[in-house]
């Protein structure tokens, strides 16, 4: 007797026992999702890199990547889709998906609170119900057509509701990210489409809750009344809980000090509970989840910490699988026939139509401007992350079919893509109009006036805070009367990070109201330290906070300076000081964003290099103890470098001196400067420089605390030994791009050439500055071409031409034998484990070191007078070839030169000449730098061996 069977699948092991064992890697559920992940990873990442330029969100380019991995694309390839997607190893993706969809839930509920909703105003208000029910009842509408069409056969009731709240959905996290992005978070646009999303957020949650509860497989309706009666009072029983509880938490862990991890997993064991409630209520694991996160208290420390701990492995890693599983299910081919495509461009015209028309018609209801009304319905029009779970839930549920669920799929996609450049098309926020003319650009006043002024700080984070309060405090003047306002900008970078939106609440001090803290809570750090501040002195300090990209970071520090009329705007230096005493770069981007700044400012420009002004603590008035060096050269930025000095030395506590550096034409030796002098108005410049230094000298030399001195130097050399006397200060003011002749022969010299010469001077470790550094530039409407072309340099540059200086030297190595130690000016320090220390090794001589003391002479003969020499060492680094890296100095004491030469690089031995390069000096060689071809110019077997070594200087100070 015949029997039919069925043969499924045997499940997946966790792990495999290796290729070597003949498994397949492929065929075990652990290395299988691994492999899933880093494909996911990969494509993603680079989708997201390619759309940046489009200034999309990241969502789309994970849609994208989803949908390409699935049947749309690579899986047309039914190899591929059978190893690498087989339907087996679903189970497994969908719970890992699931689970980090669970938490990332999560994390959205901890970024809406429930108070700023009912701050939420009536015009707000007003706008999401429309954007939420025109388009719920065009969905109703277009749930006909395709019922009659591609979806015939599906449950009416859940089919209608599900069409609703995907149709009406507006993604709150993506609309943040792309208001932001769009530099419109402050603007009254942003501040309503955020507050509108946030009601529309949290009413497509109700209505899908609605949809599951209705979609389940009971026939009965009474199932799907319990499931919501359930659900109901799963919300009350949380809403009297959690929060008591989690308040507990939040005041037993204080702002600064470490969450214990008790509360931590405490807190993610709740969130899986609550998903385990609701899943088997029958409205699925997510909802639990995102109460808990709703519920869970905002102000303090501990929801700060549960985003941070918890975000980067969810958003990062489990987030982007859930986007892989939604493209499995969607089929793009599945869309056929011109019907079908139709149904399509309806479904988006619907879409678009339905918020678009809702928002704008509400909108100019309330009297809000037609441009900014038709924003406001575009970026309403926001799909994201929450539509594909409603997707997802309706596939699940077999509400929504293949053809129709890829349909949706492409509509939240597409509406979501042309948010950004559609906004950026019919919306150009107008610049509010300025009540009086800003006139005062500069610190620089003629006579060195002490009328008001403003100033515009900006810092990235705690570490600046010291320094930049001490320097308010020493701009502050006499303290008789406030003649100081300053505002201070938090910078802080927009990120794919879902603590994004936990940024956007921050900037409530710029204006946006949507986000606001318990006014009882913890308050944060920086604004405490401003507050405190203001309190203890006369300067107005006003806070703001600005969230951007870096790469259009000097957008809001420009747009802020100018709408708050500042005479100067202080920046951050991108390199931050160490233990050591050495700087370290904090992040190349802020260098560019300095740059930038400097490129457009709408008023003078100054760089702050922290050393530590005034310690780690703000100094009150009354300790104040600081001496000031100004560094004058010449010329526009020179003269507000001075003002600002000048300005701080009306502090009690400030004691200035004004060292000024002239060159002495008659007594210089005609080699000592050799650069084309650019600048026509020479002779009119020095006479402004006088004039300027004579207006110093009426106004503050009368205190005995200031001093103005004199020091005429010969050439380079003498200023720099000038400079190094006056370094043992506090605060070094020095202009950014000096004029005159003495300046520019030290433009050769450009680490970091938007510091200028002096500025690089400062910075170079040979000089050993303790004191912090204030780079100033003066404002111009045409910054000058000198002050341009350093602004355009991408890396330290040398001039290319003719080298400042040349040297051609011999040295000679006389390796110790065993026999020659009378003679020997070398020895075998290190050697391999079949070497010793008298015969170099077999094998190229490889795993040789060898130090050195060799004579240096003019000329390649090995009984002249030495003029130095050479010390160092070279280790021999291949076995198949000769070659060697070499780390040496010329220590020079003749009569022509004294001083070291630094030389470092690799030496491809049998390469007839090759280049080393030169990395610094000291004594006649201060700071140079340049390239060393060296070639062996004579060789004795394995014992003696001559270098000649060309110097060419590019570098020359």
């Amino acid at each position: 007797m015949a029997t039919n069977t069925t043969h499924c699948p045997a499940p997946m092991k966790a792990t495999s026992e290796g290729v070597f064992q003949g498994n397949n890697p492929l065929d075990y559920a652990l290395p299988l999702v691994i492999l899933q992940i880093c494909l996911v990873l990969v494509l993603t990442r680079v989708l997201a890199y390619l759309l940046k330029p489009l200034r999309q969100p990241r969502v789309i380019a994970e849609i994208i990547g989803g949908v390409l991995l699935g049947p749309s694309a690579l899986g047309r390839n039914t190899k591929y889709l059978h190893a690498v997607f087989p339907k087996k190893s679903m189970p497994v993706l969908d719970t890992l998906a699931n689970l980090g969809l669970l938490f990332f839930l999560f994390l959205v509920g901890l970024e809406l609170d429930l108070q700023s909703l009912r701050r939420t105003g009536k015009k707000a208000l007003s706008i999401a119900m429309a954007g939420i029910t025109l388009p719920f009842l065009l969905g109703i509408g277009v749930s006909f057509i395709l019922r009659g069409t591609v979806s015939k056969g599906v449950n009416q009731g859940p089919f209608i509701v599900f069409m609703g709240v995907a149709m009406s959905i507006t993604a709150f996290p993506v609309l943040a990210r792309i208001l932001a992005e769009l530099k419109l978070l402050t603007t009254d646009v942003g501040k309503m489409a955020m507050s509108a999303a946030a009601v529309n957020d949290v009413a497509a949650w109700i209505l899908l809750a609605l949809a599951v509860a209705l979609s389940g497989t009971g026939r009965s309706p009474i199932v799907a009344l319990w499931v919501f009666l359930c659900g109901t009072a799963f919300i009350v029983l949380c809403s009297f809980v959690i929060p008591p509880i989690f308040k507990w938490m939040s005041r037993r862990c204080p702002e600064g000090e470490p969450v214990d991890e008790l509360y931590v997993c405490a807190t993610l064991g709740v969130v899986l509970a609550a998903g385990f409630v609701t899943d088997t209520i029958g409205i699925h694991a997510l909802f639990g989840a995102f109460v808990v996160g709703v519920l869970i208290p905002k102000e303090g420390a501990f929801a700060g910490a549960l985003v941070e701990k918890v975000e980067d492995l969810v958003s990062g890693l489990f987030l982007p699988l859930y986007f892989v599983s939604s493209g499995l299910k969607t089929n793009v081919a599945s869309i056929q026939g011109l019907q079908s495509w139709g149904l399509l461009v309806l479904v988006i015209c619907t879409a678009c139509l339905g918020k678009i028309a809702g928002t704008v018609g509400v909108s100019l209801w309330c009297k809000v401007p037609f441009s900014e009304a038709l924003a406001l319905g575009l970026l309403m029009n926001t799909k994201g992350l929450v539509e594909l779970i409603v997707l997802n839930i309706g596939k699940d549920r077999g509400v929504l079919n293949d053809q129709t669920f890829a349909i949706l799929v492409l509509m939240a996609l597409v509406t979501t893509f042309i948010t950004t450049p559609s906004v950026i098309a019919v919306y150009k926020p107008a610049k509010a109009p300025t009540k009086s003319e800003y006139k005062h650009r500069r610190i620089y006043r003629k006579g060195f006036s002490s009328s008001p002024f403003r100033m515009f700080f900006t810092f990235h984070g705690i570490r600046n805070l010291p320094t930049m309060i001490n320097l308010i405090e020493a701009s502050r003047g006499t303290g008789k009367k406030e003649t100081l306002t300053v505002h201070a900008m938090h910078l802080m970078e927009l990120s794919e990070r879902s603590s994004a939106i936990l940024m956007v609440h921050k900037a409530r001090r710029n204006g946006s109201p949507f986000w606001k803290k318990d006014p009882n809570a913890d308050s944060d750090q920086i604004v405490v330290a401003f507050e405190t501040f203001q309190q203890l002195s006369k300067v107005s300090i006003r806070p703001t906070t600005a969230i951007s990209a870096v790469s259009s970071m000097h957008e809001d520090i420009c747009n802020g300076a100018e709408s708050k009329k500042a005479a100067m705007i202080v920046l951050p230096f991108h390199k931050h000081l160490r233990l050591d005493g050495h700087l370290e770069t904090t992040r190349a981007e802020y260098r560019h964003v300095n740059r930038k700044v400097l490129e457009h400012a709408p008023c003078s420009v100054s760089i702050l290099v922290d050393r530590g002004l005034g310690g780690s603590s703000h100094v009150a008035a009354s300790n104040v103890d600081s001496l000031v060096t100004v560094l004058f050269f010449g010329g526009h930025d020179d003269h507000e470098a001075l003002a600002y000095g000048a300005r701080m030395a009306e502090h009690p506590g400030i004691n200035l001196v004004v060292v000024r550096l002239i060159l002495d034409r008659d007594l210089a030796h005609p080699d000592s400067i050799s650069v084309d002098i650019e600048e026509p108005n020479s002779i009119e410049a020095r006479s402004m420089d006088d004039e300027v230094i004579d207006e110093f000298k009426e106004k503050l030399l009368k205190e005995s605390s200031n001093k103005y001195i004199e020091r005429v130097v010969k050439n380079v050399s003498e200023a720099i030994e000038v400079v190094r006397e006056h370094s043992k200060c506090h605060l070094i003011l020095a202009g950014r791009m000096p004029e005159g002749e003495l300046v520019a022969a030290m433009r050769k010299r450009s680490e970091c050439p938007e510091m200028g010469p002096v500025g690089n001077l400062l910075l170079s470790p040979e000089m050993n500055v303790t004191a912090s550094v204030l780079v100033v530039q003066q404002y111009h409407t045409q910054l000058s071409m000198h002050s341009l072309a350093s602004l355009k340099e991408d890396e330290a540059t040398t001039d290319q031409g003719e080298p400042c200086k040349n040297l051609v030297l011999y040295f000679h190595d006389v390796l110790y034998d065993g026999q020659n130690a009378a003679n020997a000016t070398s020895a075998i320090v290190g050697a391999p484990q079949w070497g010793n220390h008298t015969i170099l090794a077999n094998q190229f001589h490889f795993g040789n070191i060898v130090v050195f003391d060799d004579p240096i002479t003019l000329d390649n003969n090995f009984h002249s007078v030495p003029v130095g020499r050479a010390q160092g060492m070279y280790i021999y680094d291949t076995k198949n070839t000769f070659t060697a890296w070499l780390g040496f100095s010329f220590v020079l004491s003749s009569a022509q030169h004294k001083g070291t030469i630094n030389f470092i690089g690799a030496d491809p031995i049998m390469v007839k000449s090759r280049d080393i390069s030169v990395v610094g000096g000291t004594g006649d060689f201060f700071m140079h730098r340049g390239i060393a071809t060296i070639m062996t110019d004579s060789y004795e077997g394995e014992v003696y061996f001559r270098l000649r070594v060309d110097i060419k200087f590019y570098e020359c100070w």
